[in-house]
This record gives structure tokens, C-alpha cells and sequence, in this order.
């Protein structure tokens, strides 16, 4: 009875606290839904702008036609290969033009709104404008936009389609529309709650999906060049650096596959820039992007995995110091590890080997798989009944007890030696001994007896048979004796 009150007691306090868990997510959830979305304009690749720093007309910039590709994420950095794109043409944007017009003393009045908006004086934008580079958008695009009204740069959020032309800043940030000359910024918003309202000059353009807009934000390097993709020939990448506006271009081959290098134990910054640098993308499990100083748990797919330009790398990554709010929900798998994960890199490799399993995208991933399962096996054996994410080592355990306990008969009697005192045969008796045991109990002298007559105590031990000789009720005697008499029945 008193085990079943037990039962119905702590039933009732699990059914609370899951009745208070349910009242809380659902409370979150209104609040969720209460949240106010982001107004997006919608600005289409080759729609003139109602309001413009630059007349539209003259051909300040040439925007293409090209289908958005999909992306990995709301967040980006600047400096992710095949973020943007190029093409052949030389003047994509006239970026010599935008400075002749904006340092012109008539237009003084525009070039102080425009340089306010971009946080800059008047007399730093033919600087400013030397180290913007010009890139197609490839994304359908989320930026901070900027009409000019009344003489003052107006913001408003838009998102801009993919085949824009863009000058875009040092740390890989668009900066400029090149086809008005507006100032652009980045979006600050949830990626994730936007509502994009599109108009009769601005329909909605064939391929637009809304999970898959990006947000761009710098670049976690010193960004020397930007990897483009020909908009009109994807195979053919382009090398352009910063600042310059097509004439020092080098092609590549985007077709050439490249490794995914080991980054477990490393930060999220320095993971990102060793991606960059190999002409790979970075994706992260999570909403946000994770802090410079994350930890990386793991990648998927893994090290080695050669892969074409511009693909992505999933990482999760557990921890941090800056206050972004996004490290919790990137752990993902590793949610148990950011305690330990960020103290050493010891705990990073099992973390790593962990959730690529639970992906298992690629061929290459058996191979994680096969030291993610031995690892924690041969470390902590007692362990693998608390972790169950492999049965294999549990079961193996369950099974070597029985056939052990024969053969590791040594083992056991120090622990039943306390019991063999006359008054416990019972406590000896579960493992094995438990046919043994009744004989003990109907008569310790007998058993003085058996022990003589049986070969296994002279071949283990000479004093073994010495020692009931000498006195039958001695302790010793059984103590020695009866597990083995127990084995071997």
C-alpha cells in the first residue's frame, strides 16, 4: 500500500509540473504571436525607385535578371563565398559617377542626407565610396533602405530581389542601390518575423520564397577580396578585390572540390574564417547568428568531406560571452556540453562525433559514427545504461555478466566473504551461488567434506585443503571452499 501511495503521490506531482510546463509554452506562444512582424517593402530588380538620391535614368547602375538561389538561414556574413555574385561586364555600377554627383556643390544638400544615413561627413564620402565594391545580389535580400524626402534620407526596410546591383563595404555590407545611389544598410530585424508587402510597381517576382530572404551581417575577418559566382555562368567564380570594380578579376573553376577542415574545439570566428577561406559557406543550427567565441561542438557533414564551392557547412556551436541569444538554440545536440565544452577541448570531440549521427547525410559519416559509439563504450562502460543513445553497449553488458561470473569466480569471493559468516550463505547466493546456497544452510560440518573430495580446491590452492583438515569449523575453510564447490555445480 505504501508503495502505491508512493506511485499515485509522485504521478500527481509529475502531472503538475507537467500541467505548469504546458501553461508556460503556451503562454510563451501568445506572446510569440503577439509580437509585432517587421513591415518589409518589396523592391524589384529593374523598378525604377519613387524617390531617389540619383536620377534613375542616366544608368548609374544595370540590374539582372536571375532566379534567387536557396539559402541556408536568415543570417549571413559578408564575406560568405557565393553570397554575391558578378558578371562580365565592367560597369555593373558607376561608382565614378555616384562620387562626381554626390561632391558636386549642387547636389551638397543630397550628399549630407546621403553621408548622415550612412554615418559618415561629407568630406569622407570620395573615401568611402573608393572602398566599395560592386556585386549582384544572388538572395533575395533584407536591408535598412533609404528614399530621399523633403531633403532628409528617409528609412524603411526592404527587401530587395536577387539580380540588384549593390555596392557593398569592407566587411562585405551593402551599402549603396547603385541603380538610384540610395543608401542601404543593414536589417536589424527577426529574419524570421517580416511581412513583405508588395505593390502594383513591385509584384511579387517568380521564385520568392520567404525562408529563404537573407540578412547580412560583417564579415568575422579582414575581408581582401570577395568570392563572386557569374551570375550567367555559375561554374565560373570570380575573385574580386575589395575596392575595385571588375578590372582585377580572376576567374576559378567553382566545379573544383574542396575538403571541410577539422574545426571541433575551435570558436565560431575562427571556424567561419578557415570556411571562407576554403571557398565554403557557413550555415548554424539556430535562429541567430552564434557569437565569435562560441564553441564548435561539431560539423555536418564532417572534416574531410569534399564539397563545390559555395556549399554549406552546418555547425554546432554551445556558449559564448557576448549577449547575442542565439548559442543556446545553435547547440543543438551539444545543449548537455556548454559548460564543459567551452572549458576544454577534450569534451569537443565526443560532442562532434555525436551529431553528425543524427544527420548522416554523406557517406563519409560512418566513420564519425564508428569512434562516436566505441569512445563512449570503452570510457564508461557503467555509463552506457544511463546513455541510451546506443543500445549495442548496454546489451553486450547484460550478456558478458553471466558467462563472467564463471569465470571470474576469483573476483566475486573477497565480496562474499563478508557473508560466508554462517548466519549469510543467502547474500552470497544471488550471483551464481543461488543452487549452492541450500546446501550450506541444511549443515556447515558437511561440507568439510565435499571440500576434501573435490579436485578444484587442491589445483587453486594447496592451503585450501590444509586448512579444513586442520579444523572443520574454522572460517576460513568455507570462506575459500563453498564458492568454489558453487562454480563447479
Amino acid at each position: 500500500m505504501a508503495f502505491r501511495v508512493l506511485v499515485r503521490r509522485s504521478g500527481k506531482s509529475a502531472m503538475r509540473r507537467i500541467a505548469v510546463l504546458l501553461v508556460l509554452v503556451l503562454a510563451l506562444a501568445g506572446c510569440d504571436r503577439d509580437a509585432p512582424l517587421f513591415v518589409v517593402k518589396a523592391v524589384a530588380a529593374g523598378v525604377p525607385s519613387l524617390a531617389p538620391f540619383f536620377d534613375e535614368s542616366q544608368g548609374l547602375g544595370q540590374d539582372a535578371r536571375i532566379r534567387a538561389q536557396t539559402m541556408h538561414g536568415g543570417l549571413q556574413q559578408g564575406d560568405t563565398p557565393g553570397l554575391y555574385g558578378g558578371s562580365k561586364q565592367p560597369t555593373i555600377c558607376d561608382v565614378v559617377r555616384l562620387k562626381e554627383f554626390l561632391t558636386d556643390p549642387a547636389h551638397e544638400r543630397k550628399a549630407q542626407a546621403w553621408a548622415a544615413a550612412l554615418s559618415i561627413d561629407t568630406a569622407g564620402i570620395p573615401d568611402y565610396l573608393d572602398r566599395l565594391t560592386p556585386v549582384l545580389l544572388r538572395h533575395d535580400t533584407l536591408v535598412q533602405n533609404h528614399d530621399y524626402k523633403t531633403g532628409k534620407a528617409v528609412p524603411f526596410n526592404a527587401l530587395l530581389q536577387a539580380g540588384i546591383a549593390i555596392l557593398v563595404d569592407a566587411e562585405g555590407l551593402p551599402a549603396v542601390k547603385c541603380s538610384c545611389g540610395n543608401p542601404l544598410r543593414p536589417f536589424e530585424g527577426d529574419t524570421t518575423r517580416i511581412k513583405v508587402e508588395f505593390d502594383d510597381r513591385n509584384e511579387e517576382w517568380q521564385g520568392y520564397e520567404k525562408s529563404s530572404v537573407v540578412a547580412v551581417r560583417p564579415a568575422a575577418r579582414a575581408v581582401e577580396r570577395l568570392a563572386l559566382v557569374d551570375v550567367e555562368e555559375p561554374d565560373r567564380g570570380i575573385h574580386r578585390p575589395v575596392g575595385t570594380t571588375g578590372k582585377d578579376d580572376t576567374a576559378f573553376d567553382t566545379r573544383e572540390r574542396r575538403a571541410v577542415p577539422d574545426l571541433a574545439g575551435t570558436t565560431f570566428g575562427q571556424a567561419s574564417r578557415k570556411l571562407a577561406g576554403e571557398g565554403l559557406a557557413v550555415a548554424f543550427e539556430g535562429g541567430g547568428l552564434p557569437p565569435d567565441d562560441a564553441r564548435v561542438m561539431a560539423s555536418d557533414p564532417p572534416a574531410g568531406t569534399e564539397l563545390r564551392f559555395g556549399e554549406y557547412v552546418t555547425l554546432s556551436v554551445a556558449g559564448g560571452t557576448t549577449s547575442d541569444g542565439s548559442s543556446d538554440g545553435s547547440s543543438d545536440g551539444s545543449a548537455g556540453a556548454p559548460s564543459s565544452g567551452s572549458s576544454d577541448a577534450g569534451t569537443a570531440p565526443p560532442e562532434a562525433t555525436t551529431s553528425p549521427p543524427t544527420r548522416d547525410p554523406s557517406d563519409s559519416t560512418p566513420s564519425d559514427s564508428t569512434p562516436s559509439t566505441s569512445s563512449p563504450s570503452a570510457s564508461t562502460p557503467p555509463p552506457s545504461s544511463s546513455g541510451p543513445g546506443s543500445s549495442g553497449p548496454s546489451s553486450p553488458d547484460a550478456t558478458s555478466r553471466p558467462p563472467s561470473s564463471g569465470t571470474s569466480s576469483s573476483g566475486p569471493p573477497p565480496s562474499s566473504s563478508p557473508p560466508p559468516s554462517t548466519k549469510d550463505p543467502t547474500t552470497s547466493s544471488p550471483p551464481p551461488p543461488v543452487t549452492g546456497a541450500p546446501p550450506p544452510t541444511t549443515g556447515s560440518p558437511p561440507t568439510t567434506a565435499p571440500v576434501t573430495s573435490s579436485a578444484p580446491p587442491p589445483e587453486t590452492s594447496s592451503p585450501a585443503t590444509s586448512s579444513p583438515v586442520s579444523t572443520g569449523p574454522a572460517t576460513g575453510a568455507p570462506s575459500t571452499g563453498e564458492p568454489t564447490a558453487s562454480t563447479t555445480a
